[in-house]
């Protein structure tokens, strides 16, 4: 038997199952990344989505007239908490990363703030209101450029 032609033929195999593998790792790689950003999108949408809503309610809800101070507390800690948003902002903290989870955090406080102010005895006429609407406005801003610039790391 020639040794020649067994080495030839072990080397050959061996270079083929190695380019075989590490194709394999690339487009496991590629399939991973592809569905983590899908993933991270998802969530990204659903947080800013239940943001957005929850500060237009509050707004219904600041205009609404004929309730009394109780129902607009109670119904604004509806809104909040009918948005998911705790749990969403939860999800962010495992999957975005560290800088963006404080953008998060900001905003999500930003938008509490605007909740807390139907603690006042009126907010029909809060002169906070306007400074306090402005203020997680620019907070959301931020939070989807964050989410954005995140994105398009992948």
């Amino acid at each position: 038997m020639d040794w020649g032609t067994l080495a030839g033929t072990a080397v050959g195999a061996v270079l083929g199952v190695s380019t075989t593998l590490l194709g394999e790792r690339s487009r496991w790689r590629r399939e991973s990344t592809s569905r983590e950003r899908a993933a991270k999108q998802q969530l990204y949408g659903e947080y800013l989505a239940a943001l957005w809503l929850t500060r237009h309610r509050l707004r219904d809800l600041k205009r609404s007239i004929g309730l009394s101070r109780e129902e607009r507390i109670k119904q604004a800690g509806e809104i909040l908490e009918s948005a998911n948003a705790f749990q969403l902002l939860y999800q962010m903290h495992i999957m975005a990363p560290e800088s963006l989870g404080a953008v998060a955090d900001q905003t999500f406080l930003k938008l509490r703030h605007l909740r807390d102010r139907f603690d006042e005895p009126d907010v029909s006429i809060d002169p906070d209101w306007s400074a306090t609407q402005g203020a997680l406005g620019e907070a959301l801003e931020a939070l989807q450029r964050a989410m954005r610039l995140d994105l398009r790391s992948f």
